[in-house]
């Protein structure tokens, strides 16, 4: 199994679309090993988009993040990274297919609603920005069986 880092955005959180979020990716089948609602601070935020570091948007990136409530997951499945980037949608709003998140509730570049790793290696990087190794809970849904393949269920 796979474990990525994903983070609903204060847009998303302002605009009460937490709850809807957090169904698409339990009914995609994919499980929560970790989840807070915390307000992120500077440092945090500069470390979590440190690979943006420079570019011309970088500041403003690190003042929207902090400026509201934002909800930070760990979710893990088989092939979690591309499974979770591609229920996300494509990063701007306006780009973003019908049926993903992005494509259903974003129509913005700025206010894109969620974030999620990019890749195993950035979400081995990111999460222990948000959790500690004892905030992860390890368990097994009744419907795992029915999710995956035998091959892909561990």
């Amino acid at each position: 199994m796979e474990r990525t880092f994903c983070m609903i955005k204060p847009d998303g959180v302002q605009r009460r679309l937490v709850g809807k979020i957090l169904k698409r990716i339990e009914e995609k089948g994919l499980r929560l090993s970790a989840l807070k609602l915390i307000r992120m601070t500077e440092a945090q935020a500069r470390e979590l988009y440190s690979v943006h570091e420079g570019k011309p948007f970088y500041e403003t990136l690190v003042k929207f993040v902090t400026s509201g409530p934002v909800a930070v997951l760990a979710i893990d499945g088989a092939y979690t990274v591309k499974v979770l980037r591609n229920l996300l949608g494509a990063t701007f709003g306006q780009e973003a297919q019908p049926g993903t998140v992005r494509g259903d509730y974003g129509c913005s570049k700025g206010f894109n609603l969620i974030h999620g790793s990019d890749s195993p290696e950035a979400a081995r990087r990111e999460l222990p920005i948000f959790f500690r190794p004892d905030e992860f809970v390890e368990w097994t849904p009744a419907d795992l069986s029915w999710v995956y393949e035998e091959p892909e269920r561990s």
